[in-house]
């Protein structure tokens, strides 16, 4: 009997490692993605090149893609689900539908804060929360700096200041502060937050050109959506501000990356997910969209401080998997009155 070739061998590893049927499919490998197209099509379109595995790809937001697996369950066509947030892929992993995923794969990861501790999903890139906010208006105003996202209901901050109530990382940011505050602490925030005057915008980049063009003092954004400016205009004097000491201000959150059980393609599925681990699709995300690359051997693209010196709460991403209670909560308060 001849020798097992490599590839034979990788094969049969992937299926004891994931416990399926058969390793390569006919078909197209199929994507979930709760990322948008414009950013993920390119990394994805490499990867075939790369490889010669085609790939299908439904876009939609998170949320909607994640409860579209949960409905469809065993039934569903989804061989890989890729996520704006970890509590989506927590969601899925809850539910017992994603594949624990191989060691080498998930210590490809720097931080083990940004995988999931049963191994269901893997990060692929961090996404700081922050306050964004205008140096000459906070002085032009007679205002220092907060120390907490908290602190924003103080009657000082009245009408100065953005949130996107229905943005997912906003939810997300409101889902932590569930976990780590309890309910009825980020209710009363919530409602406290409208009674100051806080304006609503549909989602981060208005709250980021509002605060240049001094219609706001500040607002509660994602890291990168202000580079996204400073790359047109390097003049631009709007600065981050990172919450301190655990501040839930401060959370980081991963785009990331599971793969469901229902796959029939595993071997295909974990290529997809070590590739986009790898140092070329790290680069892509940290220069293209200017997250945090999580593996140690690619660096940000941009000067933002080091994930490790950013005091974020100590929190399982796995855990922000409530959304629902949490945009009943967000709709409650009237903030999308």
């Amino acid at each position: 009997m001849s020798a097992l070739s490599f590839s034979s061998i990788v094969k049969l590893l992937a299926i004891f490692l994931f416990a399926a049927t058969p390793v390569m499919g006919d078909d197209a490998l199929t994507v979930y993605s709760g990322r948008n197209e414009s950013l993920l099509a390119p990394i994805l379109q490499r990867f075939s090149e790369a490889t010669g595995i085609e790939i299908e790809v439904l876009y939609g937001g998170t949320s909607a893609v994640a409860n579209q697996i949960l409905t469809e369950g065993v039934n569903s066509p989804a061989d890989v689900f890729i996520a704006q947030d970890g509590g989506a892929l927590g969601a899925l992993a809850a539910a017992d539908m994603l594949h624990k995923l191989p060691a080498a794969t998930l210590e490809r990861v720097a931080d083990a804060a940004f995988v999931s501790p049963a191994g269901a999903w893997v990060g692929l890139s961090g996404r700081a929360r922050v306050f964004v906010y205008s140096p000459e208006a906070l002085a032009e105003n007679g205002l220092e700096l907060p120390n907490s996202i908290l602190d924003l209901t103080d009657e000082q901050w009245h009408g100065l200041l953005g949130w996107a109530p229905t943005n997912g990382s906003f939810v997300a940011n409101i889902t932590a502060m569930r976990v780590l505050l309890g309910d009825d602490a980020t209710a009363s925030w919530l409602a406290d937050m409208i009674a100051n005057g806080v304006q609503a915008y549909p989602k981060n980049t208005p709250i980021v050109k509002a605060t240049i063009d001094g219609e706001i003092v500040g607002g509660l954004v994602n890291h990168y959506y202000l580079f996204r400016f400073l790359a047109e205009d390097p003049d631009i004097t709007a600065a981050l501000h990172f919450f301190p000491g655990g501040d839930p201000g401060s959370l980081i959150n991963v785009a990331g990356a599971g793969i469901l059980k229902t796959s029939d393609q595993p071997y295909d599925a974990l290529a997809l997910v070590d590739y986009l681990l790898g140092d070329e699709a790290q680069s892509y995300f940290a220069e293209i969209t200017y997250e945090y690359p999580l593996v140690a051997s690619v660096a940000p693209a941009v000067d933002i401080p080091a994930l490790a010196d950013i005091e974020a709460p100590e929190i399982d991403l796995s855990a922000l998997d409530d959304l629902k209670a949490t945009l009943e909560m967000i709709e409650d308060s009237g903030a999308l009155d």
